[in-house]
């Protein structure tokens, strides 16, 4: 299949992502979006991540602008390097998936690009190939800005006492994650380093990874431990216990910790946030992009609204200039995973409890997901189709639960039962996936659900 544009970025087979191509679609981008001259350059730590960096900048120096190399970064450090300087970026990587796939992700000099500016990027395809020659420079501190953002707003000693695991595997933020958490004031314990790719997906955690996870807690004795993915713009984070807190639960806790009164996530994220207190909660399709322009709505009505944004695999979009314990926080209108990590952890260890005790004590909401892999689109397509436009078809389906109550369609199909329990199910933008979502009274019941229901996808689409 060939690349396209899907929930985050561009995306497609490395063998696919041809100098051609890439030259193709960066100098698309440009011609369509606004650039400030200039584009950074990221890149993930995948193998092919900096060829295919090398082509980004070829490409950029072809279309007359200068191109800005900041390295092996994480890609909230790449957008608030290039949102600093008024410029844009092109972040490489393939964020979760596997190393065989790699993407770009565009950004404007004022963050994330739109569903409008894919549009005009797709359209503004074949303009031919540059003929210029822009200038070239490297930014090698826009990691350590990044990292000096979280040590300055929160202090020296807002971690003090916390001994904290970091699951290093191969995510381009391992190092900066301890940095910080260091400079907090906490101990880290650097655990599994990787040379070779690893696809960590914060949002469908395997068995392997959680059984791990909990003999790292106890082998240790830590009071947390936190990773991200491979781009470092979702985090994972889990208890002293190993248990991970879903990114639905890390969003709220830091949005409460952080002053937050709006909220802005997709439709798949925990209901709990409903109970939380906060003046507002709109619900969006699933993606960045819809994130962010329901969010910009809301700033554009009243530019200081204290609004934030996350999604069901933690990525964190603060909206609004931040009170934090030691100094504030700027906007950083892209998803980012160092904030929901430190925010929760910080406002835990004030609490003077563990961060399982702080999620403990949230309205008793649970959500569980995992996808299954190696569907074609078309075909998950189709079947959803069929089950969006026939209740008996669903009611088949779902054979196992209560009568459906309520229907969702914002994007894929949720289903409420009576009783309270929901499924989700909805192909993904951007790869051969098939991901399910549950939410139930129980973490166990919640899993129950998406072991079931990916069983009984995996007998249709398989």
């Amino acid at each position: 299949m060939a690349p396209k544009f899907g929930t985050s970025g561009l995306r497609g087979l490395v063998v696919d992502l041809t100098a051609e191509l890439v030259r193709d679609y960066v100098q698309a981008f440009i011609a369509a979006c606004p650039t400030g001259g200039w584009v950074y350059v990221g890149w993930d730590l995948r193998p092919s991540s900096p060829e295919i960096a090398r082509a980004v900048m070829v490409a950029i120096r072809g279309a007359g602008l200068g191109a800005v190399a900041c390295g092996a970064v994480p890609t909230p450090a790449l957008a608030l390097a290039s949102m600093q300087a008024g410029a844009a970026a092109i972040m490489v990587t393939g964020s979760h998936i596997p190393a065989d796939r790699n993407g770009l992700k565009f950004y404007l000099p004022t963050g994330e690009i739109s569903k409008a500016d894919e549009a005009a990027i797709v359209a503004a395809l074949g303009a031919g190939p540059g003929r210029l020659s822009g200038a070239l420079e490297t930014d090698d501190q826009a990691l350590a800005r990044y990292g000096a953002r979280y040590q300055n707003a929160f202090g020296p000693t807002a971690l003090g006492g916390q001994r904290i695991g970091v699951y290093q595997h191969s995510s381009v933020a391992r190092d900066v994650m301890a940095d910080v958490l260091q400079g907090l004031g906490a101990e880290t314990v650097a655990l599994a380093r990787s040379d070779v790719f690893i696809p960590v997906d914060t949002e469908a955690v395997d068995p392997g990874t959680r059984t791990q996870l909990a003999a790292w807690a106890k082998a240790h004795g830590l009071d947390a431990i936190v990773s991200t993915d491979g781009d470092a713009d979702r985090p994972m984070v889990a208890d002293a216990t190993g248990r991970i807190v879903p990114g639905d639960v890390l969003g709220p806790l830091a949005a409460r910790a952080l002053g937050a009164r709006h909220i802005v996530t997709p439709v798949s994220s925990n209901s709990l946030v409903d109970q939380m207190g906060f003046d507002s909660v709109v619900r969006t399709k699933i993606g960045s992009p819809f994130v962010i322009a329901a969010m910009d709505a809301a700033l554009a009505n009243d530019a200081t609204t204290p609004i934030v944004g996350y999604e069901a695999n933690g990525g964190f979009l603060l909206g609004f200039a931040a009170a934090a314990p030691a100094g504030s926080l700027g906007p950083l209108m892209t998803r980012d995973s160092l904030l929901p990590i430190v925010a929760p952890l910080v406002a835990a260890c004030s609490l003077g409890q563990g961060l399982a005790q702080m999620v403990a004590d949230l309205p008793p909401r649970f959500t569980a997901a995992d996808r299954l892999q190696g569907i074609a689109s078309d075909r998950s397509a189709a079947f959803l189709a069929e089950l969006s436009g026939d209740r008996a078809a669903r009611a088949a389906f779902f054979e196992a639960l209560p009568p459906e109550q309520a229907l969702d369609q914002t994007d894929g199909l949720r289903v409420t039962f009576a009783g309270g329990a929901v499924v989700h199910l909805r192909p993904s933008g951007n790869a051969p996936e098939f991901r399910c979502y549950a939410e139930a009274e129980t973490a166990e019941a919640a899993w129950e659900l998406v072991t079931l229901h990916l069983d009984r996808l995996n007998q249709r689409l398989t």
